[in-house]
């Protein structure tokens, strides 16, 4: 008999690999969260608790040098998701959609969703204060799964319905942009704060 494991959801963990930089764009994300007043603005209308300059800033890579500095570290690790999940770019590579800065205050958080005219999505973290929760990931089948049972709870990884990946200040997590995921409550006493950012072909 054999079992064979089809259709591979792909997520890829690394480090940054630069802790200089890290530490430079925690400063980055504060100063934003104090003088962009749009976002302020914005995140107050749609009870975002704390910050993002999702729906005001477009341009930080080129607004900010740090932030110039952090889309040239990850277009490699985008590059390196790319050839691991076998994507046929026709010798083209993905190129940054958007970027932007989350400062989650304690008990913030961000429901399900994904991320509709992207390829490849992905967060890197800045701050990590202990107890701010992992990035939960949702088995992509769950919607089609029917009268399926659920799943022991010390069933493996790959077979289990949610995943949470736990990030370092550092941590760069990618993954395919249709891939469900959420932002679970910060229950640290500090903030969070990551930069989250798509790519497109």
């Amino acid at each position: 008999m054999t079992t064979r494991s089809l259709f591979a959801t792909r997520f890829y963990e690394a480090d940054l690999g630069d802790a200089d930089l890290v530490e430079e764009l925690e400063d980055a994300a504060l100063e934003l969260s104090k003088a962009d007043r749009a976002g302020i603005n914005w995140s107050k209308a749609h009870g975002y608790r704390g910050y993002t300059s999702y729906a005001s800033l477009n341009d930080l890579p080129l607004r900010d040098p740090r932030f110039g500095d952090l889309v040239k570290l990850l277009n490699k690790h985008v590059a390196a998701f790319v050839r691991d999940c076998a994507f046929d770019l026709g010798g083209r590579k993905l190129k940054l959609d958007s970027l932007w800065v989350n400062v989650l205050k304690p008990g913030g958080a961000h429901s399900g969703h994904i991320h509709p005219h992207s390829v490849v999505s992905g967060t890197m973290y800045v701050t990590v204060p202990e107890g701010a929760g992992a990035l939960k990931l949702e088995d992509p089948r769950l919607p089609m799964l029917m009268a399926a049972p659920p799943r022991l709870h010390d069933a493996p990884e790959d077979l289990a319905t949610f995943v949470y990946a736990v990030p370092q200040p550092g941590s760069v997590f990618l993954w395919e942009s249709w891939l469900r995921h959420e932002v679970v409550p910060n229950a640290a006493k500090g903030e969070r704060i990551s930069i989250s950012f798509n790519y497109r072909w």
